[in-house]
């Protein structure tokens, strides 16, 4: 079963190169995408893009997380293109089948990355902006098990949230530094620091006006998902659509309870921050 398992993954592997370079060589006639689901990581990210994608009029990317303003942004924009359908292919869907045509990509990254905001900006400066946030304690706690289920992380939560400075501090200023550094150690092990949400939004505001950007409670997409892509459909300007399954995906954390004592500390912890937060967007997320 191994010895088969493996040379399906070998024949998975070949097919996907070979249609990525066809892709590749069409990026020219390829269109750019419409909107960026920008994160937070463990915020809702999956399920929204898996919502929005069922919309007729919404084309999904090749890859849920292309990570090009992240991690690929030296490929360059043809490979960037190369991810999404075809001006023929939009052409086609306008005016013969009389929809209208979006589409975009979610990589849970670009929030966070200090560099992002300002390459998105440089290529596509009108397209919209889509940001979820959610409760910092749970996306935090939630983030820790994506870690450990992935085997990148060996402390328990505690732990890793008290060693997070010594294991993120370094990394994030070579970033800095370096526009094209790739870090694995920081958005792996940035528990808390992903969840301090002003830092981040800021620079996107720095780039994009308020019109621009549509920031959503994760708590509303989890209680009333059917509310938020109403809302979301809006904010990209398309048609109604209502023939959408609301299954949720990826719960790391689901089952899994947090001591009480290190919950207590963590709302403590972002009580002053959520409360920067609040009177920045003049909103209140009720996370206290």
């Amino acid at each position: 079963m191994k010895i088969l398992k493996k040379i399906h993954n070998i024949i998975n592997g070949t097919i996907e190169v070979f249609v990525h370079s066809i892709r590749l060589i069409t990026g020219p006639i390829r269109v750019l995408p419409d909107f960026l689901i920008v994160g937070a990581q463990k915020a809702g990210t999956t399920s929204l893009y898996n919502y929005l994608v069922s919309h007729p009029s919404i084309i999904p990317s090749f890859r849920k997380e292309v990570r090009y303003f992240d991690s690929n942004f030296k490929k360059g924009l043809v490979w960037y293109r190369s991810y999404f359908p075809t001006k023929i292919y939009k052409y086609f869907m306008e005016k013969f089948c009389h929809r209208d045509f979006v589409t975009g990509e979610a990589s849970p990254y670009y929030i966070l990355h200090p560099h992002v905001a300002k390459r998105v900006y440089s290529q596509l400066p009108h397209i919209k902006i889509i940001m979820l946030l959610r409760n910092p304690v749970n996306r935090s706690f939630s983030q820790y098990f994506h870690t450990l289920k992935s085997g990148r992380e060996k402390f328990t939560f505690e732990e890793a949230i008290k060693k997070e400075d010594e294991r993120t501090k370094d990394e994030y200023n070579k970033i800095l530094k370096d526009e094209f550094y790739r870090s694995s150690r920081f958005p792996a092990f940035a528990y808390l620091t992903r969840s301090i949400y002003l830092k981040q939004i800021r620079i996107w505001f720095k780039y994009f006006n308020k019109e621009q950007i549509l920031i959503i409670r994760s708590e509303d997409l989890f209680d009333n998902p059917k509310e938020v892509v109403k809302n979301v459909i809006n904010f990209l300007n398309l048609p109604k659509w209502s023939h959408i399954e609301y299954r949720k995906y990826h719960s790391d954390a689901k089952g899994k309870k947090m001591n009480e004592k290190t919950m207590q500390n963590l709302k403590e912890f972002f009580e002053p921050h959520n409360k920067e937060l609040y009177e920045y967007l003049e909103r209140d997320f009720n996370w206290d």
